[in-house]
């Protein structure tokens, strides 16, 4: 029958080589209300120790047969740093009580000694016990808070970001799958690439937020059902400074991205695009990724100027041009990803394809 305290006493385990002793410590303590074990020798006390969990402080003699009280000590901890070991020795020799701290001893007494300041020392291990488990409860407390408010923070911040980007999407053709899509393929490629964690997942938020300039250029170029002239093209190019603008000035790091993919996501890899004309890696990594997979979900979807295409065309027009595409527009190292992985964009657009606005 396992050693079970009626009320969840204070447990001592007591070690001693000397009967008499064993029973005088354990009469003591119980006396003043703990729950005691008594084992004549380390190697039974390790053994006790590890059939139980409920052992709150240990009290051994140093100078026992076979392991001394010091090496118990060091086994105990092994097994569980967070007890407090009380070592008893009838030698008084400084050296041994330092040793003794030392090897994690909490606290060293000498034979014979006054039962007051036995019972006090243990009083004491004992409230040490209760800080260490204070200290982790409040640990453990703290980091469920901190998970709890990283989770609702997330929450809230993909919520603003959605919101935002229907602000954009209620003035354009597109619609909300369309956001996701852009997340899911850019967020792919990102893995493909063995890209940080942390940027793949501020990619995938942030990438929605590519087109949030469109707020600002007016409706009968955004939605004329037509190819647009030169100057309303031109007109069209500041969605990418615009949304800069709208993004600027954040110090958290997902917005800082987004203000990028803003900017950046008309670049070209041959300097061809806008709105600085930058070319091969001065584009920004995360405008090169959404570049393309911009392109790819636009061909994909009908526009007022062109039909929708299907998976096969879209991609030979990216990885083969048709004369207004062609592949130097895009990042090699994107591009290759792309051609390889071509099959699960279309199982992205495909699960998390829009229906037609009526």
């Amino acid at each position: 029958m396992g050693i079970e305290p009626r009320h969840r006493d204070y447990i001592v385990l007591v070690v001693d080589d000397d009967r008499q002793v064993l029973d005088s410590v354990k009469m003591l303590l119980e006396a003043s209300g703990y729950h005691v074990i008594t084992c004549k020798s380390a190697q039974e006390a390790i053994e006790k120790f590890q059939a139980t969990s409920i052992i709150d402080v240990i009290l051994s003699d140093i100078r026992m047969p076979g392991l001394s009280g010091m090496e118990l000590a060091e086994r105990i901890h092994a097994i569980k740093p967070d007890v407090p070991v009380i070592l008893i020795t009838a030698y008084a020799d400084m050296e041994v009580a330092i040793d003794a701290i030392h090897k994690g001893a909490f606290d060293f007494i000498t034979k014979p000694f006054k039962p007051e300041y036995l019972i006090s020392s243990v009083g004491k291990a004992l409230r040490f016990c209760q800080m260490i488990m204070l200290e982790k409860n409040y640990k453990l407390q703290l980091e469920d808070e901190v998970r709890r408010v990283t989770r609702d923070l997330s929450d809230m911040n993909k919520e603003l970001v959605f919101r935002l980007t229907t602000v954009a999407e209620f003035r354009d053709e597109d619609t909300g799958t369309h956001i996701s899509r852009i997340g899911m393929y850019a967020e792919h490629i990102a893995e493909f690439l063995d890209m940080p964690v942390d940027f793949i997942e501020r990619l995938s938020l942030a990438s929605s937020l590519h087109d949030i300039g469109k707020v600002g250029i007016q409706d009968n170029i955004l939605l004329k059902p037509g190819p647009l002239t030169k100057e309303e093209f031109e007109i069209m190019k500041t969605h990418t400074t615009l949304g800069g603008k709208v993004l600027a000035g954040s110090s958290h790091p997902a917005i800082q991205l987004a203000e990028s993919i803003a900017v950046n996501h008309h670049e070209r890899w041959d300097g061809t695009g806008y709105p600085r004309g930058l070319q091969g890696t001065d584009i920004p990594p995360e405008g090169r990724i959404v570049m393309l997979v911009d392109q790819y979900d636009a061909l994909r979807c009908a526009r007022p100027y062109k039909p929708a295409f299907d998976h096969e065309k879209a991609v030979k027009i990216i990885t083969e041009g048709d004369g207004r595409t062609v592949p130097g527009h895009f990042c090699p190292d994107v591009l290759n990803v792309f051609t390889k992985k071509a099959g699960v964009f279309n199982e992205i657009f495909t699960t998390h394809h829009d229906q037609p606005r009526r």
